[in-house]
């Protein structure tokens, strides 16, 4: 698979098509830990070399399956997260918590050092507090962790992160119905040499094409308990666009596809052909999935009427309810 190289990495070059493990967490419903192992295995024996995952992904299961892969495994990157395990308050994020937090994945992952540690959506006050990065910039000094980087909901927040000259990564929703990174956030990250983590490509599974409006979504999945944003950021779920806008959007979306190729891996090439994003984290929850993901990498580059219509699409349906709010 092309992997690309993240200057702010140590140069570090990573798969364009990783693996985002949230599901595997069995916060999208169950996943036995056979089928976790499974969709692991298959996405690295497709030429994977990136798992994203976080230390609240079903309270560290996410972590402790990527860490048992990853021992086996040597040429894997493991980056996860943390910060979402208190009140997102600014004060909650502090030197001795990040010690504690990091201690914990640590565990999780079976690591001394962890390759990429990124704080998990904080309060916009983060990104102005020198404190937080010197504190980041310790760790990496002991050896806690490798590298680390922001995984951020707005582009705002990409933007001040990208100033901060110790961020090695933004991890940003970027996707056929978000577009707005585009703008500034790729552009800055590419002159920076901060790498672009592109996360939740599928808008939730929208641009899979699999869901219409009779489809419904267990108790315990986001995308029934978060669909109005009760629990977190609403554009974590289905990328904020309104469940049926997304629907009409979708249809469109499908027809720009070439035969052959489902609208999934469609959506999925997009992302990897917008210069400056390192790598575009999907997640699956089969080996069906997983294996499908990584084909994307091996399409062709789309083609200008096929960019423009994604595009189009957004302009048309969807710029209105998502590009004031990320």
């Amino acid at each position: 698979m092309e992997e690309r190289t993240i200057e702010r990495l140590g140069g570090r070059r990573v798969s364009v098509v990783g693996l985002g493990t949230w599901q595997l967490g069995a916060d999208w419903g169950e996943v036995a830990p056979q089928a976790a192992h499974a969709v692991l295995e298959a996405s690295l024996d497709a030429g994977v070399t990136l798992l994203d995952t976080a230390d609240v992904y079903g309270d560290g299961r996410s972590e402790r399956f990527c860490g048992e892969i990853a021992a086996r495994r040597k040429d894997v990157l493991v980056a996860t997260k943390m910060g979402r395990r208190v009140e997102q308050l600014p004060e909650n994020y502090n030197r001795e918590a990040f010690r504690a937090w990091n201690d914990r994945s640590r565990e999780n992952l079976a690591v001394e050092t962890i390759d990429l540690v990124q704080l998990h959506c904080p309060p916009d006050a983060v990104y102005e507090s020198d404190a937080v990065f010197a504190a980041l910039d310790d760790m990496v000094s002991e050896g806690r962790i490798a590298a680390y980087g922001v995984s951020v909901e707005t582009c705002a927040q990409a933007l001040r992160a990208i100033e901060r000259p110790g961020v090695a990564t933004v991890q940003i929703i970027l996707n056929c119905l978000r577009l707005k990174p585009l703008q500034e956030v790729l552009p800055a990250a590419r002159d920076a040499g901060v790498g672009v983590i592109a996360r939740v490509p599928l808008a939730s599974g929208l641009l899979s094409g699999r869901y219409d409006e009779r489809t419904t979504f267990p108790a315990n999945d986001h995308r029934n308990y978060n669909r109005h944003g009760e629990q977190f950021d609403v554009g974590e779920t289905f990328s904020g666009v309104p469940y049926e806008v997304g629907l009409a959007a979708v249809r469109e979306l499908s027809r720009l596809a070439d035969p052959g190729t489902t609208l999934a891996q469609f959506a999925l090439r997009w992302v990897i052909d917008q210069p400056g994003v390192s790598t575009v984290i999907p997640g699956a929850r089969n080996i069906e999935q997983a294996r499908a993901n990584a084909a994307a990498a091996d399409l062709p580059r789309l083609r200008d009427d096929q960019l423009g219509g994604v595009r189009d699409v957004y302009d048309r349906l969807i710029r209105e309810h998502v590009h004031a709010h990320w």
